[in-house]
């Protein structure tokens, strides 16, 4: 069976939609576009798609052509977000950003049902795939002094960064500061704690590197992924 998001061509939208948007922009406030959003965050007909799209387009930092946003999805923040072509973000997924951060999401990545960004530094590359319940994280507490409850302790952002072409498996989770390599492919249910080269497939808990993707040829010298 042949790819169908990958192979999508890019397509502008119509031009309605993109007047639709600047008259949002003139009649609502930022605030008031997130709650009209309410309205039509949960249904699944064409016009509650339609006024998703509207409505993350009138907000976003950026928005790009033929995205596609499934009942349900959720975020914060979306005044950072900078969203390419081609996009598609599954129903109940959430995305949360934040006032100073940075989501940027490339061209034609798919983002499966109910998967959770911590999206408060995040750079995903073109082509990525998200597979359903995958997750980022992307800060942490510091944990000290110890005699302090974790949950009151300074929170650490670290900036998460996913490379173009890359396969992110079901139920994996990346955890702060971690960068995963153009093209390479985290197992399902992989929890990922340090970067991953190119070109390489890692599994498990903590994720491990099993072997380089068919058809790589790794420089001499680099046999092996630590």
């Amino acid at each position: 069976m042949k790819a169908v998001h990958g192979a999508q061509q890019d397509q502008p939208d119509p031009e309605f939609e993109l007047g639709m948007v600047e008259y949002l922009r003139e009649q609502y406030s930022k605030d008031g576009l997130i709650e009209l959003y309410a309205r039509f965050a949960v249904g699944e007909g064409n016009f509650d798609a339609l006024m998703r799209r509207l409505i993350w387009r009138a907000v976003a930092r950026r928005f790009g052509h033929g995205v596609r946003i499934g009942g349900g999805a959720g975020f914060k923040h979306l005044e950072t977000f900078e969203i390419g072509n081609q996009v598609f973000i599954g129903s109940q997924s959430y995305i949360q950003g934040r006032f100073d951060g940075r989501c940027i999401i490339g061209n034609q990545v798919w983002i499966g049902p109910q998967c959770y960004f911590d999206a408060r530094d995040l750079i995903i590359e073109d082509a990525v795939g998200w597979g359903p319940g995958s997750k980022v994280l992307g800060s942490t507490h510091s944990g000290l002094p110890i005699d302090v409850p974790i949950i009151q302790t300074d929170l650490e952002i670290k900036p998460v960064k996913v490379e173009a072409g890359a396969d992110i498996g079901t139920g994996a989770v990346i955890l702060p500061g971690v960068t995963i390599g153009k093209s390479s492919i985290v197992g399902a249910g992989a929890v990922v704690t340090k970067d991953v080269p190119p070109f390489a497939i890692v599994a498990g808990v903590p994720a491990q590197f099993m072997r380089w993707c068919e058809g790589y040829q790794p420089e001499s010298g680099k046999e092996n992924a630590e």
